[in-house]
């Protein structure tokens, strides 16, 4: 008789236990889960504050394709918003753009700001535009890059640095089918030049 106490106590305290136990996950989980729902409704909310239209704001997007005579690209973005009545607009910000050229040359592009069109795949870079071709750095603050053209145009307090010098032009047009550079200044007409990428570098 006295063993079987001792079983039933044992048996009940182990039961006590395990209610307590039971109890406690409880309530830990449920406050847990509490917090959790708070920190993810002070995200939404953080984002919303940045931007009311965050169903069209995107993150870390990337766009690869071909253009029109085979050429690989790259474009990379941190920030991107799609336009409201134009979805195949995309705004970005913190732009990054890579060109693989047929003849093995690649082409750089960064920027603070630029334009994707994801139809017709052409591309507008602004403010803070920088470039890098071979051996040559390229500043200025516009840059179109035309698909269905097959141009480059950089234009707007140009620079050029080169091993071979330094150069200062209003417009740069670089022609990626023929692989031509023209440099063009309006303001006091002393460069006009057209450049054969495949005889003389920028």
């Amino acid at each position: 008789m006295i063993e079987r106490k001792k079983k039933l106590r044992i048996i009940q305290f182990f039961l006590l236990i395990f209610a307590i136990l039971i109890i406690y996950l409880t309530y830990y989980s449920k406050e847990i889960s509490n917090v959790d729902l708070a920190d993810s409704e002070q995200v939404k909310k953080t984002l919303k504050d940045e931007d009311k239209d965050d169903e069209n704001l995107f993150f870390d997007i990337e766009y690869t394709g071909l253009d029109l005579r085979g050429n690989r690209y790259l474009l990379k973005s941190k920030k991107a918003r799609l336009d409201e009545l134009k979805p195949e607009i995309i705004y970005m910000e913190d732009v990054h753009a890579i060109f693989y050229f047929k003849d093995n040359t690649i082409l750089y592009i960064w920027s603070d700001e630029g334009i994707y069109n994801n139809k017709n795949f052409d591309m507008e870079f602004s403010k803070n535009v920088e470039a890098e071709y071979l051996d040559s750095k390229l500043f200025a603050e516009k840059a179109n890059y035309s698909n269905t053209e097959n141009y480059l145009s950089i234009y707007e307090n140009v620079r050029i640095n080169d091993i071979r010098g330094n150069l200062i032009a209003d417009k740069l047009l670089f022609d990626i089918k023929k692989q031509n550079l023209a440099i063009t200044s309006f303001n006091d007409g002393k460069i006009n030049a057209n450049v054969k990428l495949n005889e003389k570098r920028f």
